[in-house]
């Protein structure tokens, strides 16, 4: 009783400012003081009882495993500075970072106050009644203990992604190619208003519709109808997913909690993901679909499942289905049912495409009507040495370590902020560099890495095969040989191959995962990449805010 006595009123203080931070979200939608009291009560009585759960679980730690503790610990404790430092980078911004958004009204400061106190107490009966009924058996209770370090992470980087997502998804950045080429306005228009067209009529996204406007709707509940706030919290939600699957599929495939957690936080901290999960466009769920297959894989779910995943690739771009055949051949070896994972899969993209142009008429052309292909063309480019060499470099160093990126100035409304440029109208091709000394050492280090991978990955596979790696780099090969003709900006399709470049290390260096050095190099290197990438939203910040008019979300 006396631990409890001391963790629970602790566990009260460090949960307010996170729930500050929820509370100010939901205030956007839920004004009045009784709805802000309410959503106070509600979020910090649940963010006092996991602290309170975490105080104990990371006390047991040190006692049993002071290192890897420890370890967790400060990985967290500096994660947790990464929400509050992108809202300090975007503050100079007040054009484009509606402060509002997260912070509370004066009106209703007190009245979150008050709320706060009866939160001590309603933890204090939960934890009472969890002693008395042994809710450790619960199915809730086993998923949270078993997932917990992932979930924390996923948390957290959901939190950062959430800050850039509210800024740049706004309705002012109404033109697309802005960054990076991505369609941004185009997607926030299919996810979250009636102009569900695709106007630029492209066959490649079949049934995307279907899959990711039912999210937004569903979000939109919580948000009381508001679709664009539902959009861009959906996107930065799914870059976190993303961050959680990877944790989970190291986790369990190599059996090294504080490894994966390690890689977890790379990953979250990587170019693509702060990208993509910022900025809206369809590559972040295809990053979280084949993640999601690679996981069915892993823990041997049905085929039924798998077909399912294979589908939402299909439909939300067509040719990220590869992904889940490559998988499928390379882990299973087993090529009938490769055969019938494809009949099925291409059996049923013919009536979810009639009912996604039910559902959203004329919102896309057919796939199978391949005379829409032609306008595609514009996307495609030569095969060159230099264009190789650049894509090279996009895939596994600024997909990873952000460099300095090119600001492109083209008569066009905003600056455009690329990694690469192809030869566009006579115009030679662009690579963006590394000009500040981290960005050059993280460069230097992150290729040392990776050329240790390669080693590691031949020595191993020649002494037993591994299919998950083989279909990384089969993967990778795939998006490589499709990338060298297609893409003005390569960098567009990283979410593609991140994962996958990550995924090939982590099992390559599976002899290292225990190697205190090694897990210090990485714990040092993912909190530095997160600092150096964080330049590049800087970056983002400065070139578009001379352009952007006021934000008004409210």
């Amino acid at each position: 009783m006396q631990s409890f006595d001391k963790r629970l009123p602790i566990a009260w203080l460090l949960g307010i400012p996170f729930s500050y931070f929820v509370v100010s979200y939901l205030e956007n939608f839920y004004r009045t003081p009784f709805q802000v009291a309410l959503a106070a009560i509600i979020v910090h009585s649940a963010v006092n009882l996991l602290l309170y759960y975490l105080l104990g679980r990371f006390m047991a730690g040190f006692r049993s495993e002071p290192f890897n503790t420890g370890v967790t610990v400060f990985l967290f404790a500096a994660l947790s500075l990464g929400a509050p430092f992108a809202y300090r980078l975007a503050a100079p911004f007040p054009n484009l970072l509606d402060a509002s958004a997260f912070h509370l009204d004066e009106s209703v400061r007190v009245s979150f106050l008050n709320a706060l106190i009866p939160c001590f107490f309603i933890a204090m009966a939960f934890v009472y009644a969890a002693k008395h009924r042994n809710w450790q058996e619960t199915r809730f209770y086993r998923f949270v203990d078993e997932n917990l370090e992932g979930l924390l992470i996923a948390a957290l980087f959901f939190c950062i992604y959430l800050v850039f997502a509210s800024i740049f998804n706004r309705p002012s950045f109404n033109e697309d190619d802005i960054f990076f080429d991505a369609d941004s306005r185009l997607y926030r228009w299919r996810f979250a208003t009636e102009n569900y067209r695709d106007y630029y009529y492209r066959p490649a996204h079949p049934f995307i519709l279907i899959l990711i406007r039912p999210l937004v709707g569903a979000l939109a509940l919580l948000f009381r109808g508001d679709a664009l706030f539902a959009a861009f919290t959906l996107n930065a939600l799914t870059g976190a997913l993303c961050v959680f699957l990877v944790w989970y599929f190291v986790k369990h495939a190599i059996g090294k909690p504080l490894f994966a957690l390690l890689i977890a936080a790379l990953f979250g901290a990587s170019a693509t993901q702060l990208v993509f999960a910022s900025v809206l466009e369809s590559y972040i769920y295809l990053s979280a679909v084949a993640l999601i297959f690679l996981v069915l894989l892993l823990k041997d779910k049905p085929l039924y499942m798998q077909i399912l995943a294979g589908l939402a690739a299909f439909g939300i771009t067509i040719s990220n289905v590869a992904q889940a055949f490559i998988a499928q051949f390379f882990v299973r070896r087993n090529f009938k049912q490769v055969v019938l994972f494809g009949v099925i899969v291409i059996a049923l993209t013919v009536p979810l495409s009639l009912l996604n142009n039910f559902i959203y008429p004329d919102s896309s052309p057919y796939f199978w009507d391949l005379a829409t292909l032609e306008g595609e063309g514009h996307n495609q480019f030569p095969v060159t040495m230099q264009r190789t060499s650049y894509l090279l470099r996009v895939m596994t160093l600024h997909s990873f370590v952000a460099p300095q990126p090119l600001i492109i100035e083209d008569d066009f409304v905003f600056p455009k902020i690329w990694m690469f440029r192809a030869s566009i109208k006579k115009e030679p091709m662009r690579l963006a560099n590394y000009e500040t000394p981290l960005g050059d050492g993280l460069a230097i280090v992150w290729a040392g890495l990776l050329a240790l991978g390669g080693v590691l990955f031949v020595k191993n596979i020649l002494k037993k095969y591994d299919g998950y790696p083989v279909a990384m780099l089969v993967t990778l090969l795939f998006y490589f040989l499709l990338h060298l003709r297609y893409g003005k900006d390569v960098f567009l399709y990283s979410a593609n191959w991140t994962y996958a470049i990550l995924l090939f290390l982590a099992l390559a260096w599976h002899d290292l995962a225990d190697k205190r050095w090694f897990q210090v190099v990485l714990l040092v290197f993912a909190l530095l990449l997160f600092v150096n990438n964080l330049g590049l939203m800087r970056t983002m910040l400065e070139i578009t805010a001379p352009i952007v008019q006021t934000p008004i979300w409210r």
